[in-house]
């Protein structure tokens, strides 16, 4: 008999909050503040900062940082808006650092 697994989960490094699902992942070649990042197309158990302006390496954007719902550690940050064309695709999605988050449920 074939054992049933649940869907592959990323959860907060700090306290095991489940923050996002693996299928959610759009790409995994961007930078964090400390590193690498994944880019999501959706994110859970979150809370957002204020929105502001930024000078990432793409360009100008209106992100919000992203903190952990439980224990408050700042995950990534939130894309609000892109003010180039070529990245209007990041709005609504979700910049997970790979150091903040750790593999649940694999």
């Amino acid at each position: 008999m074939a054992e049933s697994l649940g869907p592959r989960l990323y959860s907060c490094s700090n306290c095991r909050n489940r923050i996002s699902l693996h299928d959610d992942i759009i790409s995994k070649c961007f930078q964090g503040r400390n590193g690498r990042a994944f880019l999501f197309s959706h994110a859970m158990n979150i809370t957002t900062g204020p929105k502001e302006d930024r000078h990432l390496l793409t360009g100008l954007h209106t992100v919000a940082d992203v903190y952990c719902a439980d224990c408050h550690q700042v995950l990534g940050w939130k894309y609000e808006r892109a003010y180039e064309a070529s990245q209007k695709y990041k709005e609504g999605k979700f910049i997970l650092e790979k150091a903040k988050i750790v593999k649940e449920d694999w």
